[in-house]
């Protein structure tokens, strides 16, 4: 009979992270779920399913939880994971994702028993790709171009020495645009969400967009996390991988794909500030290698994705 696993799984109050926890619990693992903050999140109470508060930057508080629970795996998620709040609040940015990382491994160094870390890396840590090397693949230079891109290269750093200096078993994803229910701050998300209002005569029949030429490969968080269990599974220790839907698409063709599953009609209407200053026109990654490794390969079309969102989005609003 084999040993059940346990899942740490820092971030747990974040979109993958709660999808995550929602996974591994399913398919029968004792799981724990790390967040930041008291208060915020209304958490499930069910058997093999615990929750504790603990701040990454707070070491001896990540040890404790450590040495409680004595993991089998973790999913190290925990971040501040917006860009734009990185350029506002870099230090804020850098204590979390790089001291709170730090903290993270330098715990599970002096365990008896080290288990498997699957980190949430970014393709944030490319930055400018030139266009005849995309879709990137993994031994793309890394020149991130904002402070919370930074942060995600140390991980990728930290994670690989870990493994090199201490025989940790480490796996890094690095994640490229993933969407679905509960997703905030993204063009689906954002065009789903006012699509839904307008259906609901919250707001005029008018959606304001940014940019709709540029191109995406937007994953389904289910597919995501599936990724992070196969690289748990599967992964070859001290590797990189990326994790990236199979094609892209214009902005704009989504959300005419939103609109036509919506039954909405609305008008579009450019908003400037909408429009980032610098944005890249193209965001694509080849995720051959962890395919080849895993098995992995995306199940679910952006016309799924969509109507999940709505769904989700027609009970929230």
């Amino acid at each position: 009979m084999s040993k059940t696993k346990i899942a740490l799984v820092t971030g747990a109050e974040g979109f993958i992270g709660s999808h995550l926890v929602s996974f591994l619990h399913a398919r029968g693992w004792d799981v724990i779920g790390s967040y930041l903050a008291e208060g915020r999140t209304a958490f499930p109470t069910a058997a093999k399913l615990h929750f504790v508060q603990c701040d990454l930057r707070n070491g001896q508080r990540v040890s404790q939880i450590l040495n409680d629970y004595e993991p089998s795996h973790v999913f190290h998620l925990g971040a501040q994971s917006l860009p734009m709040v990185s350029w506002t609040d870099p230090v804020r940015t850098f204590e979390s994702n790089i001291m709170g990382s730090l903290h993270l491994f330098e715990a599970v160094r002096y365990m008896k028993r080290p288990p498997v870390v699957v980190s949430a890396c970014s393709s944030a840590e490319y930055g400018y790709v030139p266009p005849s090397r995309i879709p990137v693949t993994e031994d793309q230079p890394l020149r991130p171009l904002h402070p919370y891109g930074i942060s995600k290269v140390c991980l990728d750093l930290l994670a690989r020495e870990y493994f090199l200096d201490y025989k940790i078993p480490t796996v890094n994803l690095r994640v490229f645009n993933t969407t679905g229910p509960g997703k905030t701050d993204d063009a689906p998300s954002d065009f789903v969400r006012q699509l839904v209002r307008i259906k609901k005569g919250l707001q005029p029949p008018v959606i304001e967009v940014g940019d709709l030429t540029s191109r995406r490969a937007f994953l389904d968080v289910t597919d995501t996390v599936r990724g992070f269990y196969l690289a748990a599974l599967k992964g070859a220790p001290g590797e990189t991988y990326n994790l990236c839907a199979t094609s892209t698409q214009e902005i704009g063709t989504l959300l005419r794909t939103a609109i036509r599953l919506s039954g909405v009609n609305s008008k579009i209407q450019i908003s400037r500030r909408l429009i980032r200053p610098s944005d890249e026109k193209i965001i694509f990654g080849n995720s051959k290698k962890f395919s080849k490794k895993t098995g992995w390969r995306p199940l679910l079309s952006i016309e799924e994705t969509v109507s999940s969102m709505l769904k989700y989005w027609d009970s929230a609003v």
